[in-house]
């Protein structure tokens, strides 16, 4: 299995209750695959995977490999900060039918790099020989990292290590991943907004994404990473020019008012990170999300209109990138972006 293209890290919608959407993951896949994405990536960091207990996160993985197979690839999300509940994991998701696994770097307990790549990853990838392991590189949010020299040892020593999903950001550590492995291992950008520069850039040559974004616009990020990968750096430029709106929202920073018990007002610049923001614009166009399990929350008006403001960015000078929403899930697009009582629904209030 050589992992390319354009796959979606598919966000777990939630119910009012707080309880797992199944019929709305069952749409979503099925509008996944409608605008002809390569793969799905079912229970990672956007799918909440932190927060599932692990029936539902063996339940979200049975069921979208239940849909998927042979429809399009899958990357199910199997890891964890233990390397014996990751082995579970895995087991469960191999026993399931997945190909390939895509497993976080150690978050929380802060291992080394060698302890990662001996401890972790090795271990994982001796167990399941058959089983593609992904290594997901995300340091901002795990706060250790496992580094491109020992990436290169674990390929050299177990070929089912032949992928990583790179999310530091660091372009340098990208450029020697590739001079260390070679071309035939796949380097998968895990950040939407860089993903055009790391497929175009030739000391990286990334052969994809691991998108956010395309939960909305799965068509065009497709499009963008084909064109790249074609060798049509216009073509591809012009398409990620569209969807740029949306691929800076993955992450939204706004300042918010403390009114403090003194009553002093202050300012706070609050992140709001990932998968907040693209659940709350999937809501807002009429798409099975349902908000965050705690302790992700809501944003404040100011983080939500980020967001509307970059769909409705996109509808108005490129309609065609968010029109297939309306289209499958029977929503008018335009009127959801213009009401603000839509929008007011999904602040919190404070």
């Amino acid at each position: 299995m050589r992992l390319k293209g354009a796959w979606t890290a598919i966000v777990t919608p939630f119910l009012p209750d707080m309880s797992v959407d199944w019929d709305g993951l069952e749409k979503n896949v099925e509008f996944q695959i409608s605008q002809g994405i390569d793969g799905l990536v079912p229970t990672g960091t956007t799918g909440e995977s932190p927060t599932l207990d692990w029936d539902e996160h063996n339940g979200v993985i049975d069921r979208v490999m239940a849909l998927c197979k042979g429809r399009c690839g899958i990357l199910a999300g199997t890891g964890s900060n233990s390397t014996q509940e990751a082995i579970e994991s895995t087991r469960h998701a191999v026993a399931s039918g997945a190909e390939a696994v895509l497993m976080i770097d150690c978050y929380y307990n802060g291992p080394s790099s060698q302890e990662l790549r001996d401890e972790y990853y090795a271990v994982i990838a001796e167990q399941f020989p058959e089983t593609v392991v992904v290594p997901y590189v995300l340091p901002g949010r795990t706060g250790t990292a496992l580094a491109a020299e020992d990436l290169a040892l674990l390929a050299a020593r177990f070929p089912n290590v032949c992928a990583v999903k790179e999310a530091t950001g660091d372009l340098e550590r990208m450029a020697l991943t590739r001079k260390l492995v070679g071309d035939e291992f796949s380097i998968m950008s895990g950040d939407d907004d860089i993903t055009f520069k790391m497929m175009t850039d030739p000391s990286i040559r990334a052969n994809g994404v691991i998108s956010v974004a395309s939960n909305v616009a799965p068509a065009a990020v497709r499009k963008m990473v084909d064109l790249a990968a074609k060798g049509d750096i216009e073509g591809a430029k012009t398409v990620m020019e569209a969807i740029a709106p949306l691929l800076g929202t993955v992450t939204v920073r706004v300042d918010n008012p403390r009114r403090m018990p003194s009553g002093e007002t202050l300012i706070v610049n609050d992140r709001y990170r990932n998968p907040l923001p693209i659940k709350t614009l999937m809501a807002g166009l009429g798409m099975p999300s349902g908000m965050c399990r705690r302790p992700l929350g809501r944003m404040t008006r100011a983080g939500v209109e980020v967001v509307r403001a970059a769909a409705r960015c996109v509808w108005e000078s490129n309609p065609e990138v968010l029109a297939p929403i309306g289209e499958f899930f029977k929503v008018d697009v335009g009127a959801r972006i213009a009401d603000d009582e839509v929008w007011a629904a999904l602040e919190t209030h404070v």
